[in-house]
């Protein structure tokens, strides 16, 4: 029951991270195009916006339920970062509801925009500080070692900042390789198109850059990667899938470039849970929260399970028939 839980939370999370990733990655690319792109934005986020953040909900669900001593753990020593994305993810939500729904259009829009902006930039920055705080090795609860080692330290780091940089240009890099297909006038085609191109090569130096400082803090990450047959054939074939990408870019292959982004997203989040696995958190003394040693009672995850199971086949179709009624063409 735990390996068919841990299954589905990471279907969730890759489906939040493609489908919630490209709704946040339209914020940040407004922030590049300007008002000349917000009515292609709000268009193309606004039917299926709110439904995303299910696949969140869930994985927050099955975490909470099925791993309680991982959920109190982040809820207590990152509470800081967790807090700044909550802060985030309402910012962002209720910016763009005034301004997509409102109305009358006032000077307030501005303010609107600019908090729509800003929040779907620094919430999957922080989402992936979250992450890299997660495995770096530097939490703690010793409450006698401060408050600065306890709530502070295990997230303030280069190695945790660069996995958020890496986090956001993902995020927009999806976005653009989706949102190509919902842009009518040719120069703005050829605008995210650029900007598909330009936040694929950045995505590739802030992988390097994630390497480099995870080093530099101490994690052999790169060294568990290449050590790992799993994580070192998802690498490869996510990074041998960059010129296949450029191509489509080039071409214009709306479908290609879609399932493309879709099955590198998927390699990336492979190698890494090849790499984690079977760990939640590393704290500071080399101790772990794993997918055993935290699992709720087996009448906990039997229930979980029953749970799971009957909210697949209930939400499953629903989302394909909203993606049906409001993306297929």
């Amino acid at each position: 029951m735990v390996e068919f839980v841990m299954l589905i939370l990471g279907v969730a999370l890759f489906l939040y991270a493609v489908l919630g990733g490209a709704d946040f990655g339209a914020g940040i690319i407004e922030i590049f195009t300007g008002n000349k792109g917000i009515n292609t934005i709000s268009r193309a986020i606004a039917p299926v916006w709110e439904a995303n953040h299910v696949w969140l909900i869930l994985v927050i669900v099955v975490v909470f339920n099925g791993f309680p001593k991982v959920f109190s753990t982040l809820s207590i020593a990152l509470h800081i970062p967790l807090f700044i994305v909550l802060i985030g993810m309402v910012l962002r939500g209720t910016a763009f509801t005034f301004r997509h729904y409102d109305v009358v259009e006032d000077s307030t829009h501005k303010y609107y925009h600019f908090f729509f902006r800003l929040s779907s930039l620094i919430t999957p920055f922080f989402l992936g500080v979250t992450l890299g705080a997660m495995i770096l090795g530097r939490i703690t609860l010793d409450y006698e070692q401060g408050f600065y080692a306890v709530f502070i330290a295990p997230w303030l780091n280069s190695f945790t900042f660069a996995l958020g940089a890496f986090s956001t240009v993902l995020f927009s890099y999806i976005s653009a390789m989706f949102l190509v297909a919902e842009v009518e006038t040719e120069t703005g085609k050829n605008i995210v198109l650029k900007y598909a191109r330009i936040s694929l090569l950045v995505l590739v130096f802030l992988g390097g850059l994630v390497m480099l400082t995870a080093h530099w803090n101490g994690l052999a990450l790169f060294h568990q990667f290449i050590s790992n047959p799993i994580s070192l054939i998802a690498s490869l074939l996510a990074t041998l899938m960059i010129p296949y990408l450029f191509f489509t870019i080039k071409k214009r292959q709306i479908n290609a470039m879609r399932i493309g982004v879709g099955a590198q997203v998927g390699l990336i989040m492979i190698g890494w849970a090849a790499v984690q696995f079977p760990d939640f958190i590393i704290f500071a003394d080399g101790a772990t929260l794993n997918m055993y040693n935290a699992a709720a009672p087996t009448a906990t995850f039997r229930q979980l399970t029953i749970a799971l199971v009957i909210g697949v086949i209930i939400i499953i179709p629903a989302f394909l028939y909203l993606f049906k009624i409001f993306k297929l063409k």
